[in-house]
């Protein structure tokens, strides 16, 4: 009782929590991961690009430069060569916005998913305030990210050193080649620089990432009293499901009752047990059980039995495996049958022997043929 009225959240939240807070904007991210992907996105875009682009602008460049006097004086003419010139680049620019674009969007999915959310979007005065923002300042997330920042720079600064170490040699050597092959080869080495320099942030990502899937869960964690609300909240109040279940049972036994009457005979045990059997003649089929009960239900059954001059026929045995046999509304089993039709021919002759046009009938014989597996 103490720790389900402590109000710490030790557990873990569930799937209905983690469902509401994704419906609100709130899931996993990691900025780092987003910022890794854009980064090598663009890196790889110039690599595969670079050339075409390269090119593009020098043939952009070259026809820019080498007009004529007549295209220079002709306005259409001129707009046309701007056209043409500007066309080239065009199709390198795109394809390197349309992977920078898709190196984004996964970046920034990959952890977490899709989330669209108006809630998330929308203006929150708390945003504004200036407590709430140095609270954010001075926080342990705050702390997170000075620790992350720095991390950033020193793994950064270390791949960049063993870079620039690394290809010293080749940088120095670049003043001795020729003209435009130096400028290729500085730019091809630079992207290549820039490509490692960007992967060197993964290894912040893969620390990041699973801090972020954590933090998130930590900040979802629910009480105990909160895991019960929720349960109440989305399964219904124990107390009301209770008596939802008992007033559908008295409805469900008013029913029955009701069809006493309808019923054709009613076997018991005189004591405990009592089961109304109809059977339609016409229709033929197997009798169907229409009402059944112990004890006190027992009891109820015979009185309304009486009260419309349906016959009771004491059979013990036969009660009893009816009873555990077969559930209201249901037929009686085949194995029954040859026990039962002694009992409904028994009630057929009586009630001719009643009417004057036949004798008494015998008595129903004591042991009726009930199978083994039958017997309670």
């Amino acid at each position: 009782m103490a720790d389900s009225d402590s109000g710490e959240k030790t557990e873990d939240p569930t799937a209905k929590k983690l469902s509401d807070a994704r419906g609100k904007g709130q899931i996993p991210r990691s900025k780092d991961m987003g910022t890794l992907f854009v980064l090598v996105g663009a890196a790889c875009a110039m690599l595969l690009m670079g050339n075409s682009l390269a090119n593009a602008v020098a043939s952009m460049m070259k026809r820019m430069f080498s007009l004529s006097r007549q295209e220079v004086m002709d306005v259409n003419a001129l707009f046309k060569v701007i056209y043409d010139s500007v066309s080239l680049v065009v199709a390198p620019l795109l394809w390197i916005f349309f992977i920078v674009v898709l190196a984004a969007f996964v970046g920034n999915v990959l952890l977490g998913g899709v989330s669209l959310s108006w809630e998330a979007a929308a203006p929150k005065a708390s945003r504004l305030s200036p407590i709430a923002g140095f609270k954010r300042m001075l926080g342990v997330q705050a702390a997170v990210e000075f620790i992350k920042s720095l991390l950033k720079f020193f793994v950064v600064f270390i791949s960049a050193y063993l870079l620039l170490s690394g290809l010293f040699e080749e940088i120095l050597a670049l003043s001795l080649e020729d003209i435009p092959n130096n400028f290729a080869h500085a730019s091809n080495m630079l992207l290549w620089m820039f490509l490692v320099l960007a992967l060197s942030v993964s290894i912040i990502v893969v620390i990041d990432a699973p801090y972020q899937v954590w933090n998130h869960k930590r900040q979802l964690k629910m009480t105990k009293q909160e895991i019960k609300d929720e349960h109440k909240s989305t399964e219904g109040s124990p107390e009301i499901k209770g008596r939802i279940k008992r007033t559908q049972y008295e409805l469900s036994q008013r029913r029955m009752m009701a069809d006493v009457p309808n019923s054709d005979v009613v076997i018991t045990n005189p004591t405990h047990y009592s089961v109304a059997l109809q059977y339609d003649a016409k229709v033929g089929g197997a009798p169907v059980v229409i009402a059944k009960g112990v004890d006190e239900m027992a009891i109820h059954i015979r009185t309304i039995a009486k009260e419309h001059q349906i016959e009771i026929i004491p059979a013990p045995a036969l009660a009893r495996s009816l009873y555990y046999s077969a559930e209201v509304g249901e037929d009686i089993p085949e194995e029954l049958f040859a026990a039962v039709a002694q009992v409904l021919a028994f009630i057929f002759q009586l009630n001719e022997h009643k009417k004057g046009r036949a004798k008494r009938p015998i008595p129903i014989a004591k042991n009726l043929p009930i199978p083994d597996e039958f017997k309670y």
